[in-house]
């Protein structure tokens, strides 16, 4: 009898243990249920809502019409996956574990690894990135140049390794930026002004009377220079790859301070010949030498005739035996460039490039870097891999001595000389610049019920012609990235000869900057030109979303059937409508008004279940 019992009682134990698995079991798979759509990792096949890329993924259950399909105008998608958590700060072609999953075979001496990596069409995340915890909306301009919320960044490792730089410090919630850096620690100002003053310009304002304008930044940091550089009129260029200081662009967008991820790698900058008045570089850690000096000759290329190099390192004031010899090798390359030293004190050598050709047609035979080919396009950028050779100026360029712009700020509404390179006469940039005044005042119309004088920082103009849109906005306390396609007219070199900034791209890839780092973005017909390539407007979408600052807004220009269509996804999106209106001018287009809504990951869930 004993032994019955005992054997009851084991099997009692035996049935209370398999109960307990089973409920731990079925809780566990109710909990992937739950977060299967919140990570989606490169190579996933969750793709709720398909592709519409041309051969895309052949597994999806469920694709979404492209745009101009005969649809049923009672489907609207409910659901877009949510990223997880640890994807908030997604860049999905500058991401390192791409490189690491898909076994990218770089050369990590050149800064490959640095480079735009884009994933394939199957490898694309499909999900919406979340914010982080307790983000805020972003403090306005211009306090944002000198502090910004902790939260939206979490990132204080700068504070520590940059202390005596004083490039930033953490000051409770908030992380607070002095204006310090590698080789200013007294601050920007004083720096800015000091360069001011070796060139002897009036006033030591390094604006030099409106000649000087547009400046490239190299190895920016958090962009303070830049920063700094916008009280005196002149728009900075801040460059910086996702290296070992890897939130530093962030950082500088979310201060309100032009910036852009990039870096010296292998391939051209995504900026046409002649664009800045001045590069500098305060200890950004770049070998000039490497590989025949050609990071110093895609500097040269980017500069204007009469441009200036400044550079704050070691090797300018030459302290030790290893200084000594990289200085005395860049200048002897930097004199066969034909550059000339304008000056230098202390710590800062300030070269400048030539008005003219003469100084390279004076050089000995088989001088090195020799002069790029007869017949290279120097405007060419777009995945384009950098030469080592001098770009000489057009023939116009070296009979005028210079490019011939006016000063700042005439220069925005002058008609630059290159206009004549696309064919374009004056008149019709003088009537692109009024039509664009038009559409802008429209626009601040149909927002004015959402917004203040102070809402609106970072703004992309999308597909920006010759930038009239930016120059509508002259009057208003924002600054514009002015993206022009790889495959149309290249005109970003209208832009950046107007006095404007901006970068080429396609729109079938993801953008270079980090999330929600932009205030507001111009979509004029982007997506129809979206839907001529054969890409996924469903992906742009997404795309403009990661971007897009919660309470952000987008301005949709084009044909009445890609409004229908944006409809669709807007509350998968977490999208409202702020206002549709026709076009102005009796023309085909439509104009819609988006809003994203900020919202936190567990109400996504809520929303996704």
């Amino acid at each position: 009898m004993s032994r019955g019992r005992a054997d009851g009682s084991s099997k009692k134990r035996l049935v209370t243990a398999v109960l307990i698995l089973v409920i731990i079991c079925g809780g566990l798979y109710m909990y992937s249920k739950r977060n299967a759509s919140t990570a989606l990792e490169y190579g996933s096949k969750i793709r709720k809502f398909g592709s519409t890329y041309l051969g895309g993924d052949e597994e999806v259950d469920e694709t979404p019409p492209k745009l101009g399909e005969d649809e049923d105008d009672g489907i609207i998608l409910k659901s877009i996956p949510v990223c997880d958590d640890r994807h908030s700060e997604l860049i999905p072609c500058l991401d390192r574990n791409l490189i690491y999953q898909t076994r990218l075979k770089l050369d990590l001496s050149v800064m490959e690894h640095y480079e735009r990596h884009c994933p394939a069409p199957e490898r694309r995340f499909n999900c919406l990135i979340p914010p982080p915890p307790g983000y805020k909306i972003p403090i306005k301009w211009p306090k944002s140049r000198d502090e910004v919320w902790k939260a939206n960044i979490p990132h204080t490792h700068l504070a520590t390794e940059k202390s005596d730089q004083k490039w930033m410090v953490v000051k409770g919630e908030k992380i607070g930026f002095p204006g310090g850096g590698t080789h200013f620690h007294y601050g920007a100002d004083k720096y800015i002004a000091a360069m001011a003053n070796m060139l002897n310009f009036p006033k030591n304002i390094l604006n030099n009377g409106g000649n000087l304008r547009t400046v490239l930044d190299v190895g920016c940091g958090v962009a303070s220079f830049g920063g700094y550089l916008l009280s005196s009129d002149i728009i900075a260029m801040s460059l910086a790859p996702n290296d070992v200081h890897q939130n530093q662009i962030q950082f500088a967008l979310e201060r309100g301070i032009p910036a852009y991820l990039g870096v010296l790698g292998t391939k051209r900058l995504p900026y046409p010949s002649r664009s800045f008045e001045l590069a500098h570089c305060s200890r950004c850690r770049i070998d000039w030498l490497q590989r025949d000096g050609i990071l110093l000759l895609e500097l040269d290329r980017v500069l204007r005739p009469g441009g200036y190099f400044a550079y704050s390192s070691p090797e300018a004031y030459a302290q030790d035996e290893e200084d000594l010899r990289i200085w005395k090798e860049m200048s002897a390359l930097v004199e066969r460039m034909c550059w000339k030293i304008a000056a230098k004190r202390n710590q800062t050598v300030i070269w400048v490039k030539p008005l003219t050709n003469d100084c390279y047609m004076r050089r000995e035979p088989g001088t090195q870097p020799p002069l790029c080919r007869s017949g290279a396009d120097p405007d060419a950028v777009w995945d384009v891999k950098m030469e080592s050779c001098i770009t000489p100026y057009t023939e116009q360029i070296h009979r005028a001595r210079g490019s011939g712009l006016a000063p700042w700020p005439a220069r925005l509404t002058t008609p630059p000389p290159r206009l004549a390179d696309l064919g374009y006469s004056n008149d019709v940039f003088e009537k692109d610049m009024e039509v664009w005044q038009q559409r802008v005042e429209h626009y601040w119309n149909l927002l004015r019920p959402k917004i203040n004088a102070d809402t609106v920082r970072n703004v992309m103009d999308m597909k920006a012609n010759m930038g009239s849109f930016a120059a509508a906005l002259r009057s208003k306390p924002v600054w514009v990235m002015n993206v022009v396609p790889e495959d149309g007219p290249n005109t970003l070199k209208i832009i950046y000869d107007r006095g404007l900034i901006g970068s080429i791209h396609s729109w079938c890839e993801a953008y270079s900057t980090y999330p929600r780092t932009y205030d507001l973005l111009h979509a004029w017909t982007v997506f129809s030109d979206i839907e001529r390539k054969g890409c996924s407007a469903v992906d742009l979408m997404i795309e403009m979303d990661r971007i897009l600052r919660p309470k952000g807004f987008i301005i949709v220009r084009d044909k009445p059937k890609v409004v229908e269509y944006i409809k669709k996804y807007m509350k998968a999106l977490h999208w409202e409508a702020v206002a549709t209106a026709d076009a102005e001018q009796d023309e085909d287009d439509a104009v819609f008004i988006i809003q994203k809504k900020i919202w936190r990951t567990s109400e996504s869930f809520r929303d996704l279940e």
